[in-house]
């Protein structure tokens, strides 16, 4: 029977096996006391590695580096790179760029590190302001649904004589004739960049169709005042019929010539009748007096009512002319005798592909309207001249 016995000390264990045979023993012996060296040679070299005076070392440093006046601190330098970095990254991947370069983005807008803020963009839009002659609210306006209208004429009365008992009547012939009112076209388009239409909201094509309807409104007021006829409607001062008063003097203008102009008129248009002219000759009108000093000028004294001259309302249009010598700077008469046709209101058509490689979208916009005189007799001017 074998009896085993086993000493284990940590550099000197020894395990002694004993038996019959002594030379097997021995045997074991010796490889065990090798595996013993072994074990402990490696122990000895993984304390030495655990060494922690290295360590020790550098958190030393780390801490006297911290103790230092702004030692904790990145430098300027260093946080202006990280910055710069930052928004290179978010700039290139948008939102989608990591945390910790969004995290070092600076997003406000007051002085610390406001210059990486955008400005913001307001959809407030400032636009200068667009006159036009209202010739609209006092002119008599219609719809029509043809490309002109034509109105019937009377251009003559009977002539009846008197005559004795039992004569006989003479004949009269009464002449008649037509007006027509044709629609004119007034069109236009505007090219605009699909990414400003994108990038607004729709607030870019809103301003596209105001500054349109802006447009039409200023470039209509102007043809129903001084328009042509020939390709646009006919204005009141172009119009060969409509007679005039002279002033008297070729720059100063009078009051008695503004009497004598309102009271040429028939009664029946003279009490419908309202004054037109620019806001210059409308200055100049109210300083003018009669000669116990009033100003022939009446302010309103009730809310809705409009101020008058000489006891008639007045429409200020920006397309009359100044007063100058030989011009027309007022206009008096029955309105509702100059007639407007509507045959389309302001078209809008947007197109999206006529431009598309271009990356443009076109508006179209289009109107057709007309304007006439229809009786001159209702319309008196007045004129900066002597003869």
């Amino acid at each position: 029977m074998q009896h085993v016995t086993k000493n284990t000390l940590r550099g000197s264990a020894a395990i002694t096996l004993k038996g019959e045979d002594d030379d097997p023993v021995n045997v074991v012996t010796k490889s065990l006391e090798d595996l013993q060296e072994t074990v402990t040679a490696r122990l000895d070299s993984i304390e030495a590695k655990s060494d922690t005076s290295k360590i020790e070392d550098r958190l030393k440093a780390l801490e006297t580096k911290a103790n230092r006046p702004g030692g904790g601190k990145a430098s300027e330098d260093e946080t202006a790179q990280l910055e710069r970095k930052a928004f290179g990254t978010y700039l290139r991947h948008g939102a989608q760029a990591p945390a910790e370069d969004l995290k070092a983005l600076t997003v406000s807008n007051d002085e610390q590190g406001g210059y990486l803020a955008p400005a913001e963009m307001s959809t407030e839009f400032i636009r200068d302001l667009v006159e036009y002659s209202p010739i609209r609210s006092v002119a008599s306006v219609r719809n029509i649904n043809a490309p002109s209208v034509k109105y019937p004429k009377r251009t003559g009365i009977t002539n009846a004589q008197w005559e004795g008992e039992a004569e006989e009547s003479e004949e009269s012939t009464a002449t008649f004739g037509q007006l027509e009112v044709a629609s004119r076209k007034l069109m236009t388009h505007v090219d605009i960049s699909n990414e400003l239409l994108a990038d607004s909201g729709g607030t870019a094509e809103q301003e596209v169709r105001l500054a349109l309807a802006e447009d039409f409104g200023q470039k209509e007021g102007v043809a129903f005042v001084n328009g042509t006829g020939a390709g646009q409607p006919e204005g009141l001062m172009t119009n060969a019929d409509i007679q005039h008063t002279l002033n008297g003097h070729a720059t100063t203008l009078a009051a008695d010539p503004l009497i004598t102009l309102m009271y040429s008129l028939p009664a029946a248009y003279r009490n419908a009748g309202t004054w037109m002219m620019n806001g210059t000759t409308l200055a100049t009108v109210r300083k003018l007096k009669d000669g116990h000093g009033n100003y022939l000028w009446q302010p309103s004294y009730q809310a809705g009512q409009p101020e008058t001259l000489l006891g008639r309302p007045v429409v200020e249009a920006v397309d009359m002319p100044d007063i100058e010598s030989g011009s027309f700077p007022i206009l008096y008469g029955d309105f509702s005798a100059y007639r407007i046709v509507d045959r389309l209101a302001m078209s809008i058509l947007v197109n999206p592909y006529l431009l598309a490689t271009k990356g443009l979208t076109r508006i179209h916009a289009t109107r057709r309207v007309g304007g006439r005189v229809l009786q001159a007799a209702r319309f008196r001017k007045l004129k900066m001249a002597t003869s």
